[in-house]
């Protein structure tokens, strides 16, 4: 359990005022500033899988109508992963505390997949892989891939289960924790999209290029060494930071103490504790699950398929057919550098927004916004459709619309990284659940979207032509549908929110 130091060092003298001893000292700011900064190394990699890999993908070989099922791995392993983890995490007894060691781990399984990632191309050559086609690459890719996103979900529940653990009842400052999480998830995005907008890796590591690998597959390689460098920065800065006690016995989190059902064992205590909570939860609970659901049905086509949309609808170009494909992904990646911006701008802005309107009404109008721009993607796309299809450049307005479109949707991008954590952890508190079990509820409501979006997106694109737009106008649908339900059914005020809270 992480506490904080003055709270370590034990009450004062003895006597009979005790009240000043019921609340924990605050955890100082900085430090919670600090133990936050490991989302940048973990979003520095998302960032370059983000940006890079569906491109990638497909020049590796696999169509586009199955490149979304390469992704499916990300949500399955979420599904499972990380509400196990985060079981696991909240009954760690080790005497590094509960979550540095999961953390630890998970970042250090990052490295190694990432490393797999960038050299599966060479790996496929040491296997026999020669001329255009290359299925032991692929099978390397893929392998890595699948590693890097459970390995992603294993480092996440425990960072922001770190970060309650620190908060505990206070909400404010769980809010403003969150808000460091997602400041830092900016950061690294912004560190992570400008390494992967930059074409020129092949020439500051020149050893990157091999028979094998060639300029673009080079710049990923290079761009995957820095992302293994930075990784282990942020995790040492972090851990460092997060002064965690070993869990007693006696202080073990146990959710099920107060619930008929079996137990002894790790995978039916995860399975009976994680679906038997539902029971539990009130309407504004379910709510939030809902809203987050479609929220993220609204997310991941485009966070599959932003630069691959760059490279085909704005610039006209395939992948392995010419350049303007990659300067499409380039400039695609630009474009997320500057909403890692905006991002990281709203971010440090979120606490005084949520505190005035309420934050159940600033993650309905984000999302709102969201639908907005998903829908100023599909105008681009027709507007520059004729030109597209001759394969000259796009003009110089319509490449400034899709970048500045990029750019806007950091702002709804933020809330979606802080907002609905912060109000799942204050409302789900008083059922007496562990912090990483009650995030790895909230994230059923990320992951079931994803798998669902995974499987039918590349198939639905191909039934109408094989672009990315019927998957956009989908994502747009959805997020309006959860802005509005965040809007309507939210509680705005203090106030409202006490009394759901109590309603619990």
């Amino acid at each position: 359990m992480a506490i904080p130091d003055q709270h370590r060092r034990g009450g004062g003298g003895g006597g009979s005022r005790q009240k000043p001893s019921l609340q924990p000292p605050r955890v100082q700011l900085r430090r919670l500033l600090r133990v936050a900064s490991v989302a940048g190394g973990i979003q520095f990699g998302w960032a370059l899988q983000l940006s890079l890999l569906t491109p990638y993908v497909q020049e590796l070989g696999i169509p586009h109508a199955w490149s979304s099922i390469i992704w499916l791995c990300g949500p399955l392993s979420g599904l499972f992963v990380q509400p196990l983890v985060g079981l696991m995490s909240d009954r760690c007894t080790s005497r590094f505390g509960r979550r540095r060691p999961f953390i630890v781990i998970g970042a250090t399984a990052i490295a190694v997949s990432v490393l797999v990632i960038g050299h599966s191309a060479d790996i496929g050559w040491w296997l026999g892989d020669r001329g255009s086609t290359r299925p032991r690459a692929i099978g390397a890719f893929v392998f890595g891939f699948w590693i890097l996103d459970v390995a992603n979900n294993m480092t996440q529940g425990p960072c922001r289960a770190l970060l309650a653990d620190l908060t505990g009842k206070d909400h404010r400052r769980t809010r403003v924790a969150n808000a460091y999480f997602s400041l830092f998830m900016a950061v690294g995005n912004i560190l992570g999209f400008a390494t992967g907008s930059f074409n020129g890796w092949y020439k500051v590591f020149p050893f990157t290029m091999t028979t094998a690998c060639d300029v673009d597959c080079a710049n990923l390689k290079a761009a995957f060494l820095i992302d293994v460098a930075f990784i282990a920065l942020s995790t040492c800065i972090s851990i460092s930071a997060a002064q965690e006690v070993p869990l007693g016995l006696t202080d073990r989190s146990n959710p099920s103490d107060n619930r008929p059902g079996p137990s002894s064992q790790t995978e039916e205590a995860f399975m009976w504790e994680l679906f038997g909570t539902f029971r539990y939860f009130s309407a504004s609970i379910w709510i939030i699950l809902l809203v987050t659901a479609l929220t993220w049905i609204g997310w991941f086509p485009y966070l599959l398929f932003d630069t691959d949309w760059m490279g085909r609808e704005v610039y006209g170009g395939y992948p392995n057919d010419g350049k303007n494909y990659t300067k499409g992904v380039s400039m695609g990646a630009l474009g997320l550098m500057l909403q890692s911006v905006v991002l990281g701008i709203t971010s440090l802005l979120l606490e005084k927004l949520c505190r005035k309107l309420g934050a159940g009404f600033v993650w309905g109008i984000c999302n709102v916004i969201m639908a907005l721009c998903f829908l100023g993607m599909l105008i681009v796309s027709y507007i520059n459709m004729g030109n597209s299809s001759t394969g000259n450049l796009p003009p110089n307005g319509i490449v400034v619309a899709a970048i500045a479109i990029f750019a806007v949707l950091g702002v709804p991008l933020a809330i979606t990284y802080s907002v609905p954590y912060a109000l799942i952890s204050t409302r789900i508190e008083s059922l007496g659940l562990g912090q990483g079990l009650s995030l790895g509820v909230l994230n059923l409501a990320i992951v079931v979207p994803q798998v669902i979006v995974s499987l039918g997106s590349g198939p639905w694109d191909q039934l109408f032509g094989g672009g990315n737009s019927p998957s956009i106008a989908v994502a747009s649908v959805a997020a309006l549908s959860g802005g509005l339900i965040a809007i309507l059914a939210i509680p705005r005020s203090g106030t409202q929110i006490q009394k759901a809270r109590v309603s619990v």
